[in-house]
């Protein structure tokens, strides 16, 4: 192998390295919060120095824990449907739009991603609590949507810039509505970048912490604050145990998504 062949493959083998290293790094905290989960301690043990389901039965038959799990799943059912088309719609606007104004707007869409969470939901609660919608499933919905609308956006945007759009034209020049055309054309070839725009909104209002803490609350706790109610007044394993379930449910809908696409084009 001569030098120059020798420096690429070194190069390459660093890289994997130091990606391997990050993603350990990523995954340490699963590996320690899913063992903990089923420790018979009561308090959060690592490792665990006996194995129970207790905590995960804790989860089930808790009054309190299964209404803030129906709060977090409605929550973030609402913001999948209604982040969805609000994020392809703007994608569809902004698709071949050019200039400053183009990406003025695009900016101003992902400005939830660049602003912090807390200044984003102080903002809300202040705006909520002069409507009278602090505490109310509605509000829980428009706000995580608003955190889950970038995602959708730049998921379909990619997919519409590799679409050619001139079979979207040739069905308006033959009579159909554009709406129409839309939908029948251009919508079915980009719905793998649809579907995980849809993914990440439902995966992100499921895990917002930091708004969930101005905005919800009585009946409508959303269950990540009441998770970290739960832990900053007591060490329960509870927590791992839902933080567990979470984490399947993460991978879970990962992995389904996935497979549906297997065999598609790309």
């Amino acid at each position: 192998m001569s030098e120059t062949e020798f420096i690429p493959t070194t190069r390459r083998i660093w890289l994997f390295v130091l990606l391997g290293l990050i993603l350990v790094f990523l995954f340490i905290p699963v590996l320690i919060v899913v063992p903990m989960s089923f420790s018979a301690s009561n308090y959060l043990q690592f490792p665990p120095s006996e194995l129970s389901l207790r905590w995960y039965s804790s989860f089930f038959n808790s009054t309190e824990w299964m209404s803030a799990t129906r709060t977090s799943m409605i929550a973030a059912i609402g913001t999948t449907i209604l982040a969805t088309p609000v994020g392809v719609a703007a994608a569809v606007s902004l698709r071949n739009r050019t200039g400053m104004s183009a990406g003025m707007t695009y900016g101003y869409l992902l400005s939830t991603q660049i602003v912090p969470v807390i200044l984003i939901g102080i903002g809300i609660f202040f705006v909520y609590s002069k409507i009278g919608i602090v505490n109310s499933l509605l509000g829980i919905i428009l706000a995580h949507s608003t955190l889950a609308v970038p995602f959708v956006v730049a998921t379909c945007l990619s997919g519409l810039r590799q679409f050619d759009r001139t079979q979207e034209q040739a069905a308006q020049n033959l009579g159909a509505h554009p709406f129409r055309a839309f939908w029948d054309i251009t919508l079915p070839q980009i719905r793998i970048p649809v579907a995980a725009g849809a993914l990440f909104a439902f995966i992100t209002s499921l895990d917002e912490v930091v708004i969930g803490l101005f905005i919800s609350g009585g009946d409508n706790t959303v269950l990540t604050k009441r998770m970290f109610m739960q832990l900053r007044d007591q060490l329960d394993p509870t927590i791992a145990a839902i933080s567990s379930l979470l984490i399947a449910m993460s991978l879970v809908a990962v992995g389904f998504f996935l497979l549906s696409q297997r065999g598609e084009k790309p």
